[in-house]
C-alpha cells in the first residue's frame, strides 16, 4: 500500500503496533487505541496516535481503509467481563464500521480467530462448520456476521482474518502484553530468567506459530486486494508446547525444564491442537509465510 491514509484501531498493541509502524513507511496512518493492551510507545514518530475506544461517536474514519484489529483477546477476559467483551469485540466493530461508512470508507480489514475451529491436528479450512464454546469466539464470529451485513447491504469490502497463534517475542511490541503474550515469549523469558516455563497439562498441545511480520503481509494484502469473506492467516506447520521449550533451550544454550500443571481452563472449552489451510489467501493473494519456525525462534531469543 502507498500514499493512502488508514485507521487502525488496537493500533499501540502488539499486532496493531507492527502493522501501523510498517503501513507509516509509505501511508498517512492514523491509531485509535484505549491503551487497555497497548501502548504509545510501541508506535513510530510518523504515526498519528489517539487515546480514544471504538466504543466512542467522532472516531478519525475519513480514511480510505480501516484496520480494526482492537478487542479483548483473551478467554480470561471475557469470562470475567462477558459483557464488556460483547461491547468491545462487537459493538465497537460496528460502531467503528458504520462510521467509516457514513465518512466513504468501503474497505475494512479485521481480526477474527482461528479459535473457532476448535481442536484440530489437520489444517482446517475456511469452509468447515465451526461452533463457539465461549464469550471470546462468540464475539469474534458474530463480527464475521456482521461484517456480512455490511458486505450484503452496503456493498463494503470487508475481510476477516482467522489468526493463528500470533508471535514476536518480548523483544518488540509483545512485551506490552505480559501474562497475554504467546507462549512462545513467555517461554523465551522464564527460561532466560532460569525460571521454568509453566505449561498446562504435559504439554503435548500444538498450535500454528505465526510470526506477526507474516500476520501483517497477510493483512495488508488483505486490504490490497480489497477482499471480502474470511481468510486464514497461519503457516499449515503446527508445534507443541514441549517442542517449543526444547528448540527454545536450544537456541539460547541453556536447559530449564518445564513445570507442568492442572490445565485451569475446562477441557471442554479448551483448543488443544490449531493448524491452518492458507490456501484461500495464498489463492486471493500469492501470500504465504515467510518466516519459519526455526527463524522464528531465533527471532525470539536474538534480543538475549
Amino acid at each position: 500500500m502507498q500514499d493512502q491514509r488508514v485507521l487502525v484501531t488496537g493500533g499501540a498493541g502488539f499486532i496493531g503496533s507492527n502493522l501501523a509502524n510498517r503501513l507509516a513507511e509509505d501511508n498517512d496512518v492514523v491509531v485509535v487505541d484505549d491503551c487497555y493492551l497497548g501502548t504509545p510507545e510501541n508506535l513510530d514518530d510518523g504515526v498519528a496516535f489517539y487515546d480514544r475506544s471504538v466504543l466512542d461517536d467522532d472516531l478519525p474514519t475519513d480514511v480510505d481503509v480501516v484496520f480494526h484489529l482492537a478487542a479483548l483477546s483473551s478467554y480470561a477476559m471475557h469470562e470475567e467481563e462477558p459483557r464488556r467483551g460483547a461491547r468491545v469485540n462487537v459493538e465497537g466493530f460496528v460502531n467503528v464500521v458504520d462510521q467509516a461508512r457514513q465518512d466513504g470508507c468501503d474497505t475494512v480489514v479485521y481480526a477474527s480467530t482461528s479459535s473457532i475451529y476448535g481442536s484440530r491436528t489437520e489444517p482446517s479450512p475456511e469452509d468447515m462448520d465451526v461452533a463457539v464454546n465461549t464469550g471470546y469466539e462468540a464475539s469474534k464470529l458474530a463480527r464475521e456476521r456482521y461484517a456480512e451485513y455490511f458486505s450484503n447491504h452496503y456493498g463494503m469490502s470487508l475481510s476477516g482474518l482467522r489468526f493463528f497463534s500470533v508471535y514476536q517475542g518480548y523483544g518488540g511490541a509483545e512485551e506490552h502484553k505480559g501474562e497475554y503474550a504467546n507462549v512462545i515469549a513467555q517461554f523465551a523469558d522464564d527460561i532466560v530468567n532460569g525460571e521454568s516455563p509453566v505449561l498446562y497439562g504435559d504439554g503435548t498441545q500444538t498450535r500454528d506459530f505465526t510470526h506477526v511480520s507474516d500476520i501483517v503481509s497477510g493483512i495488508e494484502l488483505a486490504a490490497e486486494h480489497r477482499l471480502d469473506g474470511v481468510y486464514n492467516v497461519g503457516t499449515g506447520e503446527r508445534y507443541s508446547f514441549n517442542e517449543v521449550v526444547d528448540l527454545l533451550n536450544a537456541e539460547l544454550g541453556t536447559n530449564v525444564e518445564a513445570e507442568y500443571v492442572e490445565n485451569p481452563i475446562p477441557e471442554s472449552v479448551y483448543v488443544h491442537d490449531t493448524c491452518a489451510d492458507y490456501s484461500k489467501l495464498n489463492a486471493a493473494t500469492g501470500w504465504e509465510p515467510a518466516i519459519d519456525f526455526e527463524t522464528g525462534i531465533e527471532l525470539v531469543c536474538s534480543p538475549y
